[in-house]
């Protein structure tokens, strides 16, 4: 893949159907072409686009990752084929209370799986991946978060990031369970911090940070437990990021002794808070194409307002936003 314009590295977070949003976000970056990808740092459904795009990037440039990533999108509503209803929801969740997943699906069936085995060469992404990954997941065991990096990239692992353990059984591997990236990254930032050359770094956020209204139904209030404990791994490495900012502000380092990092943000907040908790589940067609067309639109205006900063400063208040 040819560099062109400018590199950066992606943030991406998960949200289970709320990742076509970040879907139509990667879309509108591949399209606009000025900008190429060192490194992508990805957790659950981020996790399933950022290898998606890569493999479609290592095989068939950008037009390449473009088209594999609506034809995975596809295939994601194919598979589910239906949209949770209020009351089948609320049944399906307290099932998800009264018994583990060993218990309501033994044959720990994912039809994730199958539809990742059918669209990238793992084998292929390990060895050619033109971009660096980093999969999120959290350690079962340790509590500690696991990154896969290329060397490391099969199914499992992809898996292991995107593992809700009220939904799925705990994916092995190598005599380790792992869940959800999302609760010790969501994602992580300092795989790219120190493992790119690139300082920008864009965030495409799915869970909102801020909600204004104080939650006062049962389902309310779980989803606003689940936004604020998946974004603390973020805005505690924040906190750091804008720390090492400070000290190379002030002289007390020089920028190159520490890594001055560029946050970039690209987010639809008012949109997402509009979302209901059970729409995480919905992926009737409709649904994700109108996540994806969101996606596509907050990227379009943010390219238009910070592409010429991109390399020169952060264009986002770390301090306001995530402090």
């Amino acid at each position: 893949m040819s560099v062109t314009g400018k590199t950066v590295n992606l943030a991406l977070q998960g949200g289970g159907a709320h990742g076509a949003f970040a879907w139509g976000v990667v879309d509108r970056l591949l399209e606009d072409g000025r900008i190429s990808f060192e490194g992508i740092s990805a957790t659950s459904a981020g996790a399933v686009n950022a290898v998606v795009m890569a493999y479609g990037l290592t095989t068939a440039g950008r037009e390449g990752a473009r088209l594999l990533l609506e034809k995975f999108w596809r295939g994601v509503s194919d598979a589910a084929g239906w949209r949770p209803l209020q009351p089948a929801f609320m049944f399906f969740d307290v099932m998800t209370r009264l018994l583990s997943p060993y218990q309501l699906n033994p044959m720990n069936y994912n039809p994730l799986r199958n539809l990742l085995d059918k669209t990238i060469d793992f084998e292929r992404l390990r060895k050619q991946s033109v971009v660096k990954l980093f999969l999120c997941a959290t350690n079962v065991r340790t509590g500690k978060v696991r990154i896969f990096e290329n060397s490391e990239l099969t199914v499992s692992a992809v898996l292991a990031s995107s593992c809700l353990p009220l939904i799925f059984q705990a994916i092995e591997i190598d005599g380790e369970a792992y869940w959800d990236g999302g609760y010790m990254g969501n994602p992580a930032i300092f795989p790219v911090i120190y493992g790119c050359q690139s300082r920008d770094v864009i965030v495409v956020h799915i869970n909102p940070i801020v909600r204004e209204e104080i939650p006062h139904t049962a389902g309310g209030i779980m989803n606003r437990l689940n936004e604020i404990s998946f974004n603390s791994s973020l805005m505690r490495e924040m906190r750091a990021i804008a720390f090492v900012d400070r000290l190379i502000a002030s002289g007390a380092v020089r920028d190159g002794d520490m890594k001055r990092i560029l946050i970039h943000s690209i987010e639809a907040d008012a949109f997402m808070k509009d979302l209901g908790i059970t729409s995480k589940l919905d992926a009737s067609w409709a649904f994700l194409t109108r996540l994806r067309d969101a996606g596509r639109a907050c990227a379009g205006d943010w390219l238009a307002a910070n592409y010429d900063d991109l390399g020169a400063r952060s264009t986002v208040d770390v301090q306001a936003k995530y402090l």
